[in-house]
């Protein structure tokens, strides 16, 4: 607490103490209007003691911010939804009865194998994207890395694919091999995040300091409730900022 704060706070104290003497009796020479009059004087300290130093805060919806990554490569990211809504299909198929089990089974292990090549190719088209953008250059050698290390994984899921699609492959060796790409997708796309949840961070740092706000607040799963007249929202000027990182650099 500042000594301005304290001094205020003490002379509220002595006002709230007053104003139970005052039931009783009132000081010589001191009238009920000065006392009123003193009550307001200290109601204004208090409000300006408050407004002299007031936080500049603002906000972030950091998952709409990753959505800078993913619309980079929203050809890839069409590709996965079409999967999604292939296997959504299937299964009202089955659902239905208008297949039997056994071709159920035999599309959905395909459809499935399929989407997790899916996946991992928006993973992979987000890699190169950061690897060729101008705002990454201090990460590129890590991503070149990354990179290099997902091509057995690549390779591994492009022998799946073709081994469920001519059928030769049974379903205890299918889901053996599958778990196996399946984790280590889940590892790629985790360090994936990170490196770019480092960069929403470097923009909202950014864009705070240029904004002169004192601080910044995540809003997914932090924030239960804001006034928005005094919370400011800088999503979109750090989703502008992160599209600029990732023009190629020249």
């Amino acid at each position: 607490m500042s000594k301005g704060s304290l001094t205020v706070a003490i002379i509220a104290l002595i006002v709230a103490i007053a104003a139970i003497v005052l039931q009783f009796v009132l000081p010589a020479g001191v009238t009920k209007t000065d006392f009123t009059a003193l009550k307001t004087q200290v109601a204004n300290l208090q409000t300006q003691a408050k407004a002299a130093n007031p936080l500049n805060i603002a906000y972030l919806n950091a998952q709409s911010a990753f959505t800078v990554f993913t619309d980079a490569v929203s050809d890839l990211r069409q590709k996965v939804l079409t999967k999604q809504q292939a296997i959504a299909a299937l299964q009202q198929e089955f659902m239905q009865k208008k297949i039997s089990k056994d071709v159920y089974q035999t599309k959905y292990q395909q459809l499935q194998v399929e989407l997790l090549q899916a996946q991992l190719n928006v993973d992979i088209g987000v890699i190169n994207k950061l690897i060729a953008a101008s705002g990454f250059s201090n990460m590129q050698p890590d991503l070149q890395r990354l990179k290099d290390q997902t091509q057995p994984i690549v390779n591994e899921m492009n022998t799946l694919v073709q081994s469920v699609q001519t059928g030769v492959v049974n379903q205890q060796e299918f889901q053996a091999r599958y778990t196996e790409v399946d984790n280590a997708y889940k590892q790629l796309d985790q360090l994936l995040t990170q490196a770019a949840m480092s960069k929403i961070v470097e923009a909202a740092n950014k864009v705070a300091v240029d904004k002169g706000y004192d601080l910044v607040l995540r809003a997914n799963n932090v924030i239960i409730y804001r006034n928005t007249a005094r919370l400011t929202d800088i999503t979109d000027p750090v989703k502008t900022l992160l599209t600029s990182y990732l023009k190629p650099a020249t």
